[in-house]
């Protein structure tokens, strides 16, 4: 199928890829079908999650393990049900980018990883209860010190 994107032009998506987000997204619940386009430069680990209802609303995703390998969640059982996760194999995790105008400020959300069931093509935004993880940690910066 042809879906047109305003960050990428007319592409060609297969419909197998179409992802569904029952819930929607926070803050857009009422798109609740999203592909993932891969970045063509192997070696940039930013993808886009766009949705396939609305060609303007895009999230710039990253595997949070590519920035922060100790990055360690555990999926809440009520996720684990919507999903309708039976296998960890199926499970891609994401998180959001803000890519502000200094590219050193950009953060991601590792409190809110997008969780995707790769087998039943589902996904969610899951808000996680670890205070390990904030809305904005830097992806290029060092993280300033909490008094910790």
């Amino acid at each position: 199928m042809k879906l047109h994107a305003s960050s990428f032009g007319e592409i060609e998506i297969d419909e197998e890829n179409v992802l569904t987000f029952p819930e929607g997204i926070p803050g857009f619940e009422q798109y609740k079908k999203f592909v993932i386009i891969n970045n063509p430069d192997e070696e940039n680990p930013f993808d886009w999650l766009q949705s396939v209802d609305n060609e303007d609303l895009a999230f710039v995703i990253i595997n949070p393990f590519f920035v922060f390998p100790d990055y360690d969640i555990t999926i809440p059982e009520s996720a684990i049900e919507k999903l309708k996760i039976k296998d960890e194999t199926d499970v891609f995790v994401y998180t959001i980018v803000v890519v502000p105008e200094n590219l050193e400020d950009m953060t991601t959300n590792l409190s809110g990883p997008i969780i995707i069931n790769g087998r039943e093509k589902l996904g969610k935004q899951v808000i996680l209860e670890d205070n390990r993880y904030i809305t904005k940690h830097y992806i290029f910066k060092k993280e300033e010190s909490r008094g910790e």
